[in-house]
């Protein structure tokens, strides 16, 4: 009689229809897209259960090892991590590219996307700032040299 009655439904391991934002680890969210943690990709290093994150997003490589032409053992090495870096120094070619994405189940969490873009070096533009000044001090050089050049020869033409 005095108690409260809470009418509003519990979801266990469902996505709560009236909050289709809510974003939960290897579930599907809005988009269809599934959001794995770092945490959870680590898990998967294995020959017999590989992932890999590329460009934030995961791929389940497990049945590419044996047809991959760099040999299993490179993509072993990278299961369950971020292998970004790696798969963009061989410069894989669009074929490439576009075989990895029938091997894509899903992407990285927002959270740790966040962690793997902090660990990046900062950008600067000092490379810019070097690169200016040389192309100025070489000018000013060159300007030098034609002044002193005018002047020699205009000296040697009087005389």
């Amino acid at each position: 009689m005095g108690e409260e009655v809470n009418e509003t439904p519990i979801y266990a391991n469902e996505k709560n229809p009236n909050n289709p934002n809510v974003e939960e680890n290897g579930e599907t969210v809005e988009g269809g897209v599934k959001y794995y943690t770092l945490e959870e990709i680590r898990t998967h290093n294995l020959s017999s259960d590989t992932w890999l994150i590329i460009h934030d997003k995961v791929y389940d490589i497990t049945g590419f090892l044996e047809e991959h032409p760099g040999g299993e053992e490179v993509l072993l090495e990278q299961g369950g991590a971020d292998a970004t870096e790696s798969f963009e120094d061989v410069g894989h070619s669009t074929d490439a590219r576009e075989m990895l994405q029938q091997y894509f189940i899903g992407e990285l969490h927002m959270d740790d996307r966040r962690q793997t873009n902090a660990k990046e070096e900062p950008v600067t533009n000092s490379g810019e700032f070097s690169s200016w000044t040389t192309w100025l001090i070489l000018a000013i050089a060159a300007t030098a040299v034609g002044v002193m050049y005018r002047f020699y020869m205009i000296d040697h033409k009087s005389s």
